[in-house]
């Protein structure tokens, strides 16, 4: 696919000028900024109205899907597409219970050091008061700023704040909402995607156009494979210039409007890219508006996903349900979900959560490679998360309080661990997706660094001698003679030998936490 510059109108939101363009040598001069190195661990509420259903990811997608569990339950729900479409869903939306603060304040206190809203999905809603589309949470369904509403609560709880945006491929992504049944007595009958403002008369979005929404005044493209409308392959899905503008302006706004410190694209690269270079500009107007509000010095992060070598100096790489298998040169971020990105009911009645030892051994797995951890805890429609995300989030709270210090502020050590899953590391596909294939346990460890201490992260909790390898004499990596060996959070005297092969290190007599343990190995003075 060629590289295409998107010419923009004259009443196109004004890009930001200063140090960086909008080109690859420019923003090469991007440095990931050291607090969200020294973070490591933040938490994501990937919420809009797709969790008013409770039904799973890509619902206003997968309704539209004749067949699919929830065009299914859609059918038995609230009826055929064709009449009540997922604008309709928007307007039964409320998030009644919101409570920005309490959420925030419950994600701080499981040791989160940095918190991301959703600002819009591939469903194309905006979760604020946006001035460049119609459809979005303060003109309807919640009534609400939802973007303003996080933002201060997570810096009235001294928190660094983000947003996703995920609305670029909204073009291709909605496509099944202009079809129709191929089966069945409503067979050809076209779903709400093909309305249009005058269908509207009478009805609770009167005045509004649902193709401000739906974005499907298109052809729809020859394909219906996820992987080929993701990377722009079949020149049917290349947006218009109006489209490409659209969500410039848009994402421009949502910056403006509300300065984040995180500015995270659900996108190969970056938004539209290569058939457009709004994402460069965004990119550039990010890093020069965010210097503008820190005295000259860009604090902003911004992630894209695929990135080549060059451009993981331009931005932070993402990896989405996954983990590198080796330390990389440059910062990166690992995000999951304890779920399905957006709330499931299903997995909350059959228990089907990640649990927290699997979130703190994922965390401390990413961090020995220099990369940050978010998770998503997901949101049901009234704002509220259910009883048992509540547990786990505690739960990750009670180890974090007592072994942050392995964490928080450290660096990759000289390799990043030991154990099977080093040995078994599957590579990344795609934009992640290799997390099914980390099995993460007892056996492994994991290690940071801070200063001239090295910490060793055992995924578990030890049932026999701990052997480290990599601390063995002949093995040349240590910095120095080894001072003292002990247990983060216990008084215990911790039983150590190092000999030629190894460090072994004798299991305490009290046990803290199945999660994870963490020795802390301290270093003679030079």
């Amino acid at each position: 696919m060629t590289f295409t510059p998107t010419p923009l109108s004259a009443t196109a939101e004004p890009m930001q000028t200063g140090k960086f363009e909008p080109t690859w040598e420019s923003l090469k001069q991007y440095q990931v900024p050291d607090w969200y190195r020294n973070a490591k661990f933040g938490i994501w509420a990937h919420w809009g109205p797709q969790c008013q259903p409770e039904d799973g990811d890509w619902y206003a997608r997968k309704m539209y899907q004749q067949g699919s569990k929830p065009y299914n339950d859609h059918l038995a729900r609230y009826g055929h597409p064709s009449l009540f479409g997922f604008k309709d869903i928007i307007h039964l939306w409320k998030a009644e219970n919101w409570d920005p603060e309490k959420l925030v304040a419950l994600y701080k206190d499981a040791g989160a050091r940095f918190f991301v809203a959703l600002a819009n999905h591939h469903d194309n809603f905006d979760n604020w008061d946006s001035k460049y589309q119609p459809w979005n949470a303060v003109a309807m369904g919640p009534e609400k700023d939802l973007i303003g509403g996080w933002a201060k609560a997570a810096r009235d709880n001294g928190l660094p704040f983000g947003v996703s945006v995920h609305a670029a491929h909204a073009w291709s992504w909605y496509e099944p909402a202009q079809g129709s049944d191929k089966t069945g007595d409503k067979a050809g009958v076209p779903y709400d995607g093909k309305m249009t403002k005058a269908d509207g008369s009478g009805q609770w979005w009167d005045g509004l156009d649902p193709q401000d929404l739906y974005a499907q005044n298109h052809t729809p493209s020859r394909h219906g494979n996820v992987s080929d409308f993701w990377d722009w392959s079949d020149p049917a899905d290349v947006p218009d210039n109006a489209y490409c503008e659209k969500f410039y302006n848009r994402t421009l706004d949502l910056v403006n409007k509300y300065h984040p410190d995180i500015l995270y694209f659900d996108d190969t690269v970056l938004p539209l890219y290569p058939v457009s270079d709004v994402g460069m500009k965004i990119a550039a107007h990010f890093y020069n508006s965010n210097a503008l509000w820190h005295n000259g010095q860009n604090q902003g992060v911004l992630l894209g996903k695929i990135l080549n070598d060059e451009q993981k100096q331009c931005m932070v790489w993402d990896v989405e349900r996954g983990a590198s298998p080796r330390i990389e040169p440059y910062p990166w971020q690992s995000e999951t979900c304890i779920g399905n990105w957006h709330y499931d009911r299903a997995l909350y009645d059959h228990h089907g959560y990640k649990n927290s030892s699997t979130v703190i051994r994922t965390l401390a797995n990413v961090v020995s490679k220099n990369g940050t951890f978010l998770l998503n805890i997901p949101v049901r429609g009234d704002g509220t998360i259910d009883d048992e995300e509540v547990a786990i989030v505690q739960d990750i709270g009670k180890w974090m309080k007592v072994n942050g210090e392995a964490i928080y502020d450290t660096r990759p050590w000289k390799v990043c661990g030991e154990g099977p899953s080093i040995d078994k590391a599957p590579a990344i596909t795609s934009q992640g997706f290799n997390e099914k294939a980390i099995k993460l346990g007892p056996e492994d460890i994991r290690f940071t660094s801070k200063g001239n201490v090295l910490y060793v992260i055992v995924l578990g909790w030890p049932t026999k001698t701990v052997t480290v390898k990599s601390l063995g004499k002949n093995a040349g990596l240590a910095d120095g003679q080894i001072s003292d060996i002990a247990m983060v959070g216990s008084d215990d005297k911790i039983t150590w030998n190092q000999d030629d092969d190894a460090v072994t290190i004798e299991p305490p007599s009290s046990k803290l936490f199945d999660e994870a343990t963490v020795f802390k190995v301290s270093f003679a003075q030079q």
